[in-house]
């Protein structure tokens, strides 16, 4: 996604920064498999700068590792409140590899990141998924890595198939997951191989969580594009942002089909003309939940963030 050929497929999209005000550092960690805190606090060292870090931008593999895992691996690094966003890179549904660039390098199991630093980085962020809840809440009682085994202590994939007449996990009909810290619901897809009662999501959900079913038409999930550019737009410090950098999720872009052209023609048409957009499909996206919740890793859910000075 981009300005300058709006909606591609098979396609590169390539973003330069550069400001007097904003100092920018890159820095990547290697073996996440190995290692994920190993590899997550080599980035940030890397990275580091003589003055606090503002915002961080990864786009880790999305294979390797639990997104989750590389997550909270980032939050021990960091800090558990510091921003970050991004998307696990993906490789179009092979599931075989995923790259990622540093400087000359192309690695995999990596995880590269972008710190921005100075007082003078404006930035606000919109989430939006367009799926809404509709069954029972439940609470997941037992878990491990990216499976559920237990949901109110019955076995998980019940939970799911009670609400859905037996269906097994399909794209359509993510969780709704709410932890105990967040004002509001992330999404976590469930794989269709799902089996013996356990629900095998893309990424972890902790005990404790509540969890729904949920269901979305195409209309709700084109619908929340626009939330999400609306969102980032209201909710930004200054007048004037200079870019919008999106991340979606590719069970979006599979699921819209003939229509995901939309989703970026939505977008583009709810912001001005002098700002910049960029953007990809990613395996889960990087980010707070909330204004000023604590960055998660998402599902079938849309993130603008806006930058400027």
């Amino acid at each position: 996604m981009s300005d300058e050929l709006r909606f591609q497929q098979d396609s590169i999209v390539l973003t330069l920064f550069c400001s007097d005000e904003i100092e920018i550092r890159a820095g990547v960690g290697r073996n996440m498999s190995e290692d994920a805190i190993a590899a997550a606090q080599s980035a940030i060292e890397q990275a580091k700068s003589d003055r606090p870090a503002r915002l961080c931008i990864t786009v880790p593999d999305g294979l390797s590792v639990n997104g989750s895992v590389i997550l909270n691996a980032l939050h021990t690094a960091l800090g558990k409140h510091f921003p970050i966003f991004g998307g696990m890179a993906t490789d179009d549904y092979r599931f075989q590899a995923t790259y990622q660039f540093y400087k000359t390098e192309v690695l995999t199991d990596a995880v590269p990141v972008l710190l921005f630093y100075g007082e003078a980085l404006k930035f606000s962020h919109g989430i939006s998924s367009g799926w809404q809840p509709i069954s029972t809440l439940g609470q997941v009682t037992k878990s491990a890595g990216s499976e559920i085994y237990t949901i109110d202590d019955q076995p998980a994939l019940l939970f799911y198939q009670k609400h859905l007449g037996g269906l097994n996990p399909v794209p359509e009909h993510p969780l709704a997951v709410l932890e105990p810290e967040d004002s509001s619901f992330y999404l976590r897809s469930c794989l269709p191989n799902s089996s013996e009662g356990v629900l095998q999501c893309l990424a972890g959900v902790p005990e404790g969580a509540i969890v729904q079913v949920s269901t979305a038409s195409r209309d709700d999930i084109l619908a929340a594009s626009k939330t999400a550019i609306f969102q980032a737009v209201q909710s930004y410090p200054g007048s004037n942002p200079h870019i919008a950098l999106v991340f979606s999720c590719d069970c979006r872009f599979k699921i819209l089909g003939s229509r995901v052209r939309e989703e970026y023609e939505l977008m583009r048409s709810c912001l001005p003309d002098t700002i910049s957009c960029s953007g990809f499909y990613t395996y889960g996206e990087l980010s707070p939940s909330s204004e000023f919740g604590i960055s998660r890793l998402h599902n079938h859910t849309l993130v603008t963030l806006l930058l400027g000075t």
